[in-house]
């Protein structure tokens, strides 16, 4: 018989758990003092440090910074959206990196489908004779995932969109339609709200969820020639960080969102010789460790090796080992607490050309001004005669 944890809902009533809505953070003055004095030591202590970098330093209006969030891990069906959604209202966020699973499932909050709080140790057969997905203990019907795919599908052949598109201009052409069709989603759908608010919301891997599974059928049988250019995405990110006076990240989670911001520093350098100097700010919420040499545990200061950090900026850079459903909250009610709580929107995605044409422009002079080499083929062992 399979395990149940004591005191969890059986499976039959596994629907009857509270909704799941969009936490608003307001910017408590309880939670201030807690993570001010409270938060002495250890994570607690990180995660203070990275509230004070980010509402004293990064959201400074002398410093204007250029913020980026990446979002990995299941944000958007934990109801961590409403943070996101409060966090660009108030020009606290200026674009996102995000994986395509996250914008997916805050539609089906813009639908005004139910995600149900849940328990993660329900009977998973039952759930999958009952028609039930499970997300650890976030439930819902499997009839919301065939009502958003429809939705996107409809969307797509409404559009009319062809050729090669920015995940930033998809999501921005989503938004605006789900505005137009559903009044009032932008307080509970961070892509109606990116819409709403001028956030660019970028994708790493748009193959890699179910918006981009249904972007291949309407590939295949509907015969668009849409598809998403991820040249223009890596361009556009790297000239909204060239563009900025400085830069800083908030990481949340790891994975390809983090990386797809990091690399915007290295593209410059290594790739269009513009010498840009890396990142001012380092902030991340993750429980992926070091010592595993993955990506999404590097620290900011493995990061300087690659110039995506700016070496003398580290006292200005911090980790916090936490789960991002718990710090997230209260690290955005902190941030709107501050004195520092509003800026004024950038608006970048209506930016984004502008941008790209400033890039181009430097990276053609860097070109032209870079010095004529030529490759060492007669020094390399592999081409030298072996006489």
């Amino acid at each position: 018989m399979p395990y149940r944890h004591p005191g969890s809902p059986s499976t039959k009533h596994a629907l009857s758990g509270k909704p799941i809505g969009f936490y608003r953070p307001r910017g408590s003055k309880e939670v201030r003092h807690l993570i001010d004095e409270g938060f002495q030591a250890f994570n607690a202590a990180r995660l203070s440090e990275a509230c004070r970098i980010f509402s004293d330093k990064m959201l400074d209006p002398s410093e204007d910074t250029t913020i980026g969030l990446t979002i990995a891990g299941a944000m958007t069906p934990a109801g961590v959206g409403g943070c996101v959604v409060e966090m660009m209202d108030r020009g606290l966020v200026d674009f996102i990196i995000s994986t395509g699973a996250n914008l997916y499932h805050d539609l089906h909050h813009a639908l005004n489908f139910t995600l149900h709080r849940g328990s993660p140790f329900v009977d998973d057969v039952e759930l999958y004779a009952q028609g039930i997905i499970r997300i650890y203990d976030v439930l819902f019907p499997a009839s919301v995932l065939l009502e958003t795919d429809a939705y996107i599908r409809d969307f797509l052949v409404r559009e009319r969109l062809e050729g090669p598109m920015a995940t930033a201009e998809l999501h921005y052409r989503m938004g605006l339609d789900l505005l137009k069709r559903y009044p009032g989603c932008e307080e509970h759908s961070v892509v109606a709200r990116a819409a709403m608010v001028g956030v660019p919301l970028y994708t790493s891997s748009p193959g890699d969820s179910s918006i981009g599974m249904n972007l291949a059928y309407h590939a295949m049988l509907n015969e668009s020639s849409l598809m998403i250019d991820p040249n223009r995405d890596v361009n556009e990110v790297c000239a909204i960080i060239l563009a900025g006076k400085r830069n800083g990240c908030v990481i949340l989670g790891g994975g390809s969102p983090k990386n797809f911001y990091l690399q915007g520093q290295p593209t410059l350098w290594e790739v269009y010789g513009i010498q840009k100097g890396g990142n001012d700010y380092f902030i991340q919420i993750t429980t992926d460790q070091v010592v595993w040499g993955g990506l999404s545990g590097a620290t900011p200061a493995e990061a300087v090796s690659w110039g995506k950090v700016n070496p003398g900026v580290l006292p200005d850079t911090v980790v916090a080992y936490c789960d991002s459903t718990i710090a997230f909250p209260l690290f955005c009610e902190y941030a709107i607490g501050s004195k520092n709580g509003q800026r004024p929107r950038k608006e970048l995605v209506h930016r984004r050309a502008a941008l790209l044409a400033d890039l181009k422009r430097q990276a053609t002079a860097a070109r032209k001004s870079a010095p004529v080499t030529q490759a060492p083929i007669a020094q390399s062992p592999i081409t030298q005669s072996s006489d």
